[in-house]
């Protein structure tokens, strides 16, 4: 199954600016997602979509196939990710190379292995899926968690069976934003990442980091020099 790796990079992030190729421990965030996915040996080919050319040529430095730039309809802040897969698989096309598959890998989840994406297509080959989404387990229970009154009273905040000790309360997952592993032809008719054939990857929590503050970043940080002893 031929199949590409997808990083969207745009050089305008808001919250965090320059925040794809902001250093953490002395590489740009975006070369972790590229350099899992090169080791995952598991794509014929690994684009960076970015509409600028310094994050173009950082990619390259990495191993990414940077052919050509987003268009400026793909990268305004209304432009979606779908958008911008739809351009990259077209584009692709036009030079003769489909993928029966992609990934997405957003650079914002350094922390993702090439084993976390070996995992997701081994889900995808046993379940037959359309696609697979990583997910992790919850911090807390959903149950332990509600909104407020403007009195701040806590009268009904516990939920039906939030009372319960938290050894005997379900396992709840969260989607972590690590990976989305998508059939091209399902995602190209118009169907969404998620719904029928749509399985889940577990990831562990401490790889499910997603970079969106300095705090996180921090964390980030901390946690490879972790895993790296």
């Amino acid at each position: 199954m031929r199949s590409i790796a997808i990083i969207p990079a745009r050089s305008g992030s808001k919250g965090l600016p320059g925040k794809n190729i902001k250093p953490l421990n002395g590489k740009p965030l975006l070369a972790y997602s590229i350099e899992a996915a090169l080791a995952s040996g598991m794509f014929d080919t690994v684009h960076v979509s970015t509409d600028s050319e310094r994050y173009a040529g950082i990619a390259r430095q990495y191993g990414a196939d940077e052919p050509f730039l987003r268009s400026a309809e793909t990268s305004s802040d209304t432009a979606s990710s779908e958008d911008a897969i739809r351009e990259v698989l077209r584009r692709y096309e036009e030079t003769g190379q489909y993928f029966e598959a992609f990934m997405l890998l957003q650079p914002t989840s350094p922390l993702r292995t090439a084993e976390d994406i070996r995992a997701a297509f081994g889900v995808m080959e046993e379940k037959q899926a359309e696609s697979v989404i990583s997910v992790c387990e919850m911090e807390h229970s959903p149950l332990w968690c509600n909104t407020l009154p403007p009195d701040g009273s806590m009268r009904a905040f516990i939920r039906a069976g939030g009372n319960k000790r938290r050894q005997e309360l379900e396992t709840y997952y969260r989607l972590n934003g690590a990976i989305y592993l998508v059939k091209t032809e399902h995602f190209l008719q118009g169907h969404t990442f998620y719904g029928d054939g749509c399985y889940a990857c577990i990831m562990s929590a401490e790889r499910s980091v997603d970079i969106d503050s300095p705090t996180d970043f921090l964390i980030a940080e901390c946690l490879l020099n972790s895993l790296s002893k």
